[in-house]
């Protein structure tokens, strides 16, 4: 029976929601609230002054195909980033879930990479297929293959895909390997009595108990890809080359801080926040659908 506290008042309940509405207040609704005023305005770079243009920065990135090459550029990221980093993280999940030697050990080393930062992690990478001195790059120069992802821009997708996805494989493979853990052995277990392949159980058992898990993921996968690979991107490829690394939330920062165009910036930060409001409702509407049945 699931125990409920209750209060006798209003004030107590407040008081103790008071520092978390403050901090939303502060670090979330005032700066959304800030983009938002300044996507109306074209401001000059040193803020000065400001000049009322109404919906004219949205109608320019609408109509800029840089901007719009930059969607298109966030939609295949994202998609590599999610698809591969759930891949590999669903298939250690799998392995570390059978009853082997050791297993505690695999997972705590899965774990690890999740501790390092996205910029820290894109050093890394940065540093193994450098065109210069990197020991990824020299092997593949012994293979024959000239590795230049400063100038390719498929190896330059490819690379800073590759990174992100590494830095998210232990956050997956946490939520699958619980997921898994939580199937009843006494399913499976039936099942294999039955003459049920491995590949029959997952397919049939434990991939439809595992989707709950995989769609939350999914989103939250999508939204790391969207915003929380700045850094990847930043320390690798600067966006480049020919802006073929350049997703939505690091044109935000070359337009703002690089460019200067403050305005432009404001806006694309509202069509981001907009963008990531219908995934979060789309996450939650279906969680909610979930619970009702």
């Amino acid at each position: 029976m699931e125990k409920r506290v209750t209060f006798k008042g209003i004030w107590l309940p407040l008081l103790l929601v008071l520092p978390q509405i403050v901090i939303t207040a502060v670090f979330f609704f005032y700066p959304a609230g800030q983009a938002i005023w300044q996507s109306l305005f074209i401001p000059d770079p040193f803020g000065l002054s400001m000049q009322w243009v109404g919906l004219g920065n949205f109608e320019y990135l609408l109509g800029d195909r840089y901007y719009r090459a930059s969607f298109v550029t966030t939609a295949i990221f994202s998609i590599l980033v999610t698809v591969v980093s759930m891949g590999v993280a669903l298939y250690l999940a799998v392995l570390a879930d059978r009853l082997i030697k050791g297993s505690g050990t695999y997972r705590t080393l899965l774990i690890w990479p999740y501790a390092v930062a996205p910029a820290v992690a894109g050093v890394l990478w940065l540093f193994m297929f450098n065109t210069r001195v990197g020991v990824v790059t020299w092997y593949l120069g012994q293979l024959g293959y000239d590795w230049n992802h400063v100038l390719n821009e498929g190896e330059a997708m490819g690379l800073v895909v590759v990174a992100s996805a590494w830095g998210r494989i232990s956050y997956n493979f946490l939520f699958f390997l619980a997921g898994l853990q939580a199937i009843p052995r006494s399913v499976i277990e039936a099942a294999a009595i039955d003459g049920a392949h491995f590949w029959t159980r997952f397919r049939t058992i434990v991939w439809p108990l595992l989707s709950p898990t995989t769609f939350f993921l999914l989103v939250v996968n999508i939204i790391y890809a969207f915003f929380e690979t700045f850094g990847v991107i930043h320390t690798i490829t600067s966006g480049g080359p020919q802006q073929a690394t350049t997703i939505l939330v690091y044109k935000v920062y070359a337009d703002g801080f690089v460019g200067q165009d403050l305005g432009s910036s404001a806006a694309q930060s509202v069509i981001l926040l907009f963008v990531v409001s219908i995934l979060t409702v789309i996450q939650f509407k279906y969680i909610e659908r979930r619970v009702h049945y």
